[in-house]
């Protein structure tokens, strides 16, 4: 499936960041949009409960004051007195039509009802004694059950007071649990969104990263390609370019050190066959000096001879890292080859070795490893002194195989011990042989070690000499899977 991919790596990281946002200030929204339409209905519902309570109780009041009104008429007999009923009875009815324009329940709207018919009733009544000076006292009985009627209407308030709070509190439970489940349903999808947008950036920076590290590592065959944005897909364009750069600048060096190897090596071999048969005395009896100037004469074409075979076998291990022939093969039995082949080296410097190894068996490239055992065995004896002694230690750890070599050198400065193993680099750790190393040795044991995913380091052990360990997985196929 194709991905969409927008145009430029910002605007990714900006969709990226919207699909995840988006959804969380959306489910924001829509909850302070449901928390302030709850608030408002709260406040409007308690708002006219409360006036409307607070009329039902000033009916109340209208009545007491009606009904004093009446009694004061009863007993001095003055209509003057009733002044005070007829404005108690026009407060009465304003406060009865306010109260009227709430959104009251049914039930209390016939109580309303009934309240203003009795008390229209009973001031026509007033009205009709104060003109005819009689029947007062029978009417001032009749304002008890209107003082009754105005008492259950201030109940009925105040139960639908109770009545809009509960509804209030159910509202707000129901808000408060579609809330939660929002929040239940969105982090599932706001996680989905998070890593859908993290594909879509991942993808992309693991292709370039990949291709670096292939480029790091010398694989220069397989071709980069980068998907995404339009500027990551032109960087990695680019880093195709520098991945065809660098393969040409590879082929171009290694045909000139063929040529240059070739071409060195033809007057190089005229040259020593002319110190061998000088230093034989072919030509003739040479005095001691001469002698000399043949011995120096033939340690450094050794020497030229040396730095060239390293130089092409270094040059041969870095192309060769990425292709390794796994066999099964003893490594005991190759370690004792290669010591026999070094057995003049040893003899010259008085040397003795030691070897203690289980006669285990591994999978790797065995070429390559018999050169690994080869450099650091070099390596050993050019820097142990006369009648010194090389331990070497095999063994297995895990699904490992440890080669040790260990000798009673100067060692390696700690300085040095991160640098021992690039090309061409030499310590200033004197050496005693005929012919100087041409600091490649250490270099190839590392490019070999890593082509079989492995490590090489200098150890700490506290002795005197040179510690180094090389440390190979026993099953090379199981690692290259």
């Amino acid at each position: 499936m194709r991905l969409y991919y927008p145009r430029s790596f910002l605007k990714l990281i900006l969709s990226g960041f919207a699909l995840a946002v988006v959804p969380l200030v959306l489910a924001l929204v829509y909850n302070a949009y449901s928390i302030n339409n709850l608030a408002d209905h709260s406040q409007q519902t308690l708002y006219q409960a409360v006036q409307a309570t607070q009329a039902s109780r000033s009916l109340i009041e209208h009545v007491t004051a009606m009904e004093r009104s009446v009694r004061q008429f009863v007993i001095v007999d003055e209509p003057s007195v009733l002044q005070g009923y007829a404005l108690a009875h026009e407060r009465f009815v304003n406060t009865a039509q306010r109260l009227s324009s709430y959104p009251l329940e049914q039930a209390q709207r016939a109580t309303l009802r009934v309240l203003v018919d009795t008390e229209n009733d009973l001031f026509q009544r007033v009205n009709e004694a104060a003109v005819l000076r009689d029947g007062a006292a029978e009417i001032v009985g009749q304002f008890s059950k209107l003082s009754q009627t105005a008492r259950e209407l201030d109940n009925q308030g105040n139960l639908l007071v109770e009545r809009e709070a509960d509804i209030v509190q159910r509202m707000a439970g129901e808000t408060q649990n579609l809330i939660l489940w929002q929040m239940l349903a969105l982090v599932p999808v706001a996680i989905f969104l998070v890593l859908g947008a993290s594909l879509l950036i991942r993808r992309p920076i693991s292709q370039i990263e990949s291709a670096i590290q292939k480029l790091g590592e010398g694989e220069f065959g397989d071709k980069i390609s980068v998907t995404g944005p339009a500027d990551l897909q032109s960087l990695g364009r680019q880093l195709d370019w520098l991945r065809l750069r660098l393969l040409d600048l590879e082929e171009q060096k290694s045909r000139f050190l063929r040529h240059v190897s070739h071409e060195l090596k033809t007057p190089l071999t005229a040259l020593r066959e002319g110190v061998e048969l000088l230093s034989d005395e072919v030509t003739g009896r040479m005095t001691h000096g001469q002698l000399e100037i043949a011995r120096i004469l033939r340690q450094n074409t050794l020497r030229l001879q040396r730095l060239i075979e390293d130089l092409l076998a270094y040059h041969t291990a870095q192309f060769q890292t990425a292709s390794l022939n796994p066999t099964h093969f003893r490594l005991k039995s190759l370690v004792e080859r290669v010591i026999q082949q070094h057995t003049l080296a040893l003899r010259a410097k008085n040397l003795s070795q030691s070897l203690a190894a289980a006669d285990l068996e591994m999978e790797g490239d065995q070429r390559k490893i018999e050169a690994i055992i080869d450099n650091l065995l070099s390596n050993a004896i050019k820097y142990s002194p006369t009648g010194g002694t090389i331990r070497i230690q095999l063994r297995r750890r895990g699904g490992d195989v440890v080669i040790d070599f260990m000798d009673d050198g100067p060692g390696i400065p700690q300085e040095d011990r991160v640098r021992v193993f690039e090309p061409f680099y030499q310590s200033n750790v004197e050496y005693t042989g005929p012919v100087k190393g041409t600091g490649l040795g250490l270099a190839i044991v590392r490019e070999f070690a890593l082509a079989h995913r492995g490590t090489v380091e200098v150890i700490d052990d506290g002795n005197p000499g040179a510690h180094l360990r090389v440390v190979l997985p026993s099953r090379q196929l199981e690692v290259a899977a």
